[in-house]
């Protein structure tokens, strides 16, 4: 069984993704650069299925088979740089967007090298980076009961990864997993997170992407 480390996942969106990961299956760490704070978080993530969830400092989360960066965007870069050795020949994926608040919205950051997946792929030369996860409502993905049916849209530069990462979501509770293409999206899909966010602060809802015309 493929196990799944999130690094950073005592958040919102870090939880809403584990615990989707271990109801389809998967055996999941929650990572924290506290492991005391990663183990209380997980006690409160009661996922459904065969799979396990369990907290533990971000090293051991690191360890897993395939990683899930989920750490604010401004402590990513520092966060796996540490971990280098243990992301080494992994999949690592990012689900990191680079966003302030101004009023009543967000918006983009743009980094030097434009996103937030290539600054973690230039910080882990020896991964693979593939960027997923990043347009979903953290409330929506902590319920099981929240009827959720969104899409994750998929993107890297490695064919064989983003296609396993996408075979992962379409195990995952109400979600499917959409390829977009290569890393050259990376800025424009972690940026389109801000309308998502903005559009749900504005209307007091959790809407999230849902792409029309694919064939299942």
């Amino acid at each position: 069984m493929t196990t799944v480390g999130i690094l950073g996942g005592t958040g919102p969106a870090g939880s809403g993704v584990a615990i989707q990961m271990a109801s389809a299956g998967y055996d999941v760490v929650l990572g924290s650069r506290d492991a005391s704070r990663a183990v209380e978080a997980a006690k409160g993530l009661n996922p459904r299925g065969s799979g396990t969830l369990r907290g533990a400092a971000n090293e051991e989360a690191a360890s897993c088979d395939l990683v899930v960066v989920a750490t604010p965007w401004e402590s990513a870069v520092a966060t796996v740089m540490v971990l280098r050795v243990q992301l080494a020949n992994k999949i690592v994926i990012s689900m990191v967007n680079a966003l302030v608040r101004e009023g009543k919205e967000l918006v983009p950051v743009y980094p030097p090298r434009g996103s937030m997946a290539a600054q973690l792929a230039f910080a882990l030369p020896d991964s693979t980076i593939v960027g997923a996860f990043h347009h979903l409502p953290a409330d929506q993905m902590l319920d099981l009961d929240s009827g959720l049916d969104g899409d994750v849209v998929i993107f890297s530069d490695d064919d064989e990864a983003r296609q396993r990462v996408a075979d992962i979501v379409d195990e995952m509770p109400g979600l499917r997993g959409v390829v977009a293409g290569s890393m050259s999206l990376a800025s424009a899909i972690e940026a389109f997170t801000a309308v998502c966010i903005s559009i749900n602060i504005r209307h007091k809802v959790h809407s999230y992407v849902k792409l029309a015309g694919l064939k299942d």
